[in-house]
């Protein structure tokens, strides 16, 4: 969650770094903001300071651009929001409503624009399977994580839990950028916390 940014050219960021690590970053900052259809390759390639051959050689394609994209945002969040709840010190339960703690967090930073994946499904073609499955991919492990807590808190059933915790947090993420009211992270912690009793 550190700001890679150092200048910017007519209001568009610039970062520092090889080409390809500047190419995902632009990428990821105008994705996020402006969204992927409203996004052109020119200005993405003038955020990261290369040509429009640097990022066809890198990726092969936009496509290609926007699959590294999720994949590297999808890692650096997962890492941050893990590193997060591995440091709070508590019984399961206690992470279990701490996730939304950490949901907050992420919601009151000036970059949040809403989840990557949601965002890229609810622009992209939806007979068109290849970014479902990358955002599967990445709830698969997130909901993991989740899971190895639920398992403490309901052992005869934790995968009914996961995915009763995992719809809160996608509401809430989805409510937060809808509303730009953090305070949705709050009531679903409470929502939550009525699940865990």
């Amino acid at each position: 969650m550190a700001d890679t940014q150092f200048a910017t050219v007519t209001g568009v960021p610039q970062h520092r770094g090889a080409a390809r690590e500047r190419l995902l970053l632009a990428a990821s900052d105008l994705f996020c903001r402006y969204g992927i259809n409203a996004t052109g390759v020119d200005s993405i390639v003038a955020a990261a300071g290369t040509a429009k051959t640097t990022l066809y050689k890198a990726f092969g394609s936009k496509e290609g651009l926007i699959e590294a994209v999720l994949q590297h945002e999808g890692s650096s969040w997962r890492e941050w929001f893990s590193d997060q709840i591995d440091a709070f010190d508590g019984t399961p339960a206690e992470k279990l409503l701490h996730v939304f703690d950490v949901l907050k967090i992420w919601f009151q930073e000036d970059s949040f624009y809403g989840c990557p994946f949601i965002n890229a499904v609810g622009e992209h073609d939806k007979q068109d399977d290849r970014i479902r499955l990358l955002t599967i991919q990445h709830k698969t492990i997130f909901l993991d994580k989740i899971t190895s807590l639920t398992a403490d808190v309901r052992p005869d059933d934790p995968e009914s839990l996961t995915h009763e915790l995992a719809l809160l947090i996608d509401g809430a993420i989805v409510a937060a950028l809808v509303t730009k009211d953090v305070t949705v992270a709050d009531h679903a912690r409470n929502a939550a916390k009525r699940l865990l009793v």
